[in-house]
């Protein structure tokens, strides 16, 4: 067994959050231990994102803060995709960085610590491999999750094979890679014995789950074994399908099990077909109006979430009016809007009509606007209906939680007032509406079957 303390620093997404988790894992079993201050370890990691402009940022400005702070006896590694797209480049940028492993490998933390340790360092260690592995519980004795609370994000694939002129992500992760159902099946049961009541499945694109291993219909199939192996995971949620790829046998037990949430992100991206088409997206909009149809038509109350780029190069104000007149059709109930960001080594990094800072400022703030009026009518919808909302947080008297409406982080929260048990699900009538909360009250007669506290 190994000894000695680590400091580990998680930036980015839901994604990076669970590689962490991974990595925490993999070195706590071989002897070391997580301490929560740097000036307390021996060993300091920084989980890096390399995605968009400002999370580089903000992913140099902590290594940096740590190499500066750090003593001669300390060693500073760079992990991530900060670190597999920069590669030697990220030592540059640090000075006193001494090692620097990549996303696609995280699985191998323990053997680069090992030699970092083990050797005369003058020079940065580099471990970036080519090749992309996924590994899960039935061959490391790693659980893919990241478990806050009751709920847990489940990373049932890493990589994408999608060919998004703006992303970023097939130069840091590599092409999808899926993980084994039965290694993602025993880890819906192990976090089910541990008290998990919402599995949050991630991926870069869910719905092309299995594709590697030639499954068909992959993700119906898998959330299948997961409702029949885990009955206890009383909420699946879905984060991230691909346009395009919503099955109708997808919908289908999305409707008819009850485990599964009635909530899908889809990030659209935008809504007109000649920027969707430079954006090297699918373009067929009837697709969207159709499946979105459909899926209504199976889940009248279904959520929908997805996420829109504003000021995309060569957007003329044609292409963004068909954006906004495409989220007053459809009503979607939350949208994320993000500005164009200029990504370099994309395609779109090489395409004419880069638009100025003003103008994509501008027009995110059209569609937000937007947005807020359709956000709060959908809110409003919900006034007078009774929904089951897990309690997440207590504060100034009042409760707050999610109904399946909301994933966390990213949507809306129920405001309750009294207090009900933290990781429990309590039936709650919805009494009042913003744009993106809820407000309501647990019944009287629900309180004393869920312990709640009176009010008054």
């Amino acid at each position: 067994m190994k000894s000695g303390n680590y400091y580990l620093l998680s930036l980015g997404c839901s994604k990076n959050t669970v590689d962490s988790e991974s990595v925490a894992q993999l070195l706590n079993r071989s002897g070391y231990r997580a301490v929560p201050e740097p000036g307390d370890a021996s060993i300091l990691i920084v989980n890096t994102c390399g995605f968009i402009g400002p999370a580089r940022d903000e992913s140099i400005r902590a290594l940096r803060e740590l190499a500066e702070s750090k003593s001669k006896q300390q060693l500073l590694v760079a992990a991530g995709c900060l670190s597999q797209i920069w590669g030697p480049r990220l030592a540059q940028e640090v000075p006193g960085l001494d090692g620097v492993i990549g996303t696609r490998r995280w699985m191998d933390i323990v053997e680069f610590v090992d030699r970092l340790r083990g050797r005369r360092h003058t020079e940065p260690l580099y471990h970036l491999p080519e090749e992309a592995k996924v590994v899960g519980a039935d061959d490391h004795g790693v659980l893919r999750a990241a478990v806050a609370g009751a709920s847990a994000y489940v990373k049932i694939a890493d990589g994408c094979r999608r060919p998004c002129a703006f992303c970023s992500i097939p130069l840091i992760k590599g092409t999808a890679v899926s993980r084994p159902p039965e290694s993602i099946v025993a880890e819906a049961r192990a976090l089910a014995r541990r008290g998990v009541s919402e599995a949050i499945l991630i991926a870069q694109d869910l719905t092309d789950y299995g594709r590697d291993l030639g499954i068909e219909d992959g993700l119906p199939r898998l959330l299948e074994a997961m409702c029949d192996a885990a009955p206890e995971l009383k909420w699946i949620r879905l984060m991230y399908a691909y346009p395009g790829a919503v099955s109708d046998r997808l919908i289908e037990v999305m409707a008819t099990r009850p485990q599964v949430c009635h909530y899908l992100d889809i990030p659209l991206q935008h809504g007109h077909p000649a920027t969707l088409r430079r954006m090297r997206r699918p373009a067929n909009v009837d697709w969207v109006y159709r499946t979105l149809g459909k899926l209504r038509a199976a889940m009248p109350v279904i959520a929908i979430r997805t996420t829109f780029i504003v000021g995309y190069p060569g957007e003329t104000e044609g292409e963004f009016e068909a954006l906004l007149k495409f989220v007053e059709d459809l009503q979607f109930d939350r949208v994320g809007c993000f500005k164009y960001s200029f990504e370099p080594g994309t395609e779109s990094a090489r395409l004419e009509g880069h638009l100025p800072e003003e103008v994509k400022e501008e027009r995110y703030e059209q569609l937000m606007e937007t947005q807020q009026r359709i956000s709060l009518a959908r809110n409003q919808a919900q006034v007078g209906r009774t929904l089951d909302v897990l309690v997440e947080g207590h504060g100034d008297g009042l409760t707050l939680g999610r109904t399946y409406r909301d994933a966390p982080e990213i949507d809306g929260i129920v405001i309750l007032e009294g207090a009900a048990p933290l990781g429990e699900f309590v039936p709650v009538k919805i009494s009042g509406a913003m744009t993106y909360d809820l407000t309501g009250a647990v019944t009287i007669r629900d309180a004393a079957v869920v312990g709640v506290e009176p009010i008054g």
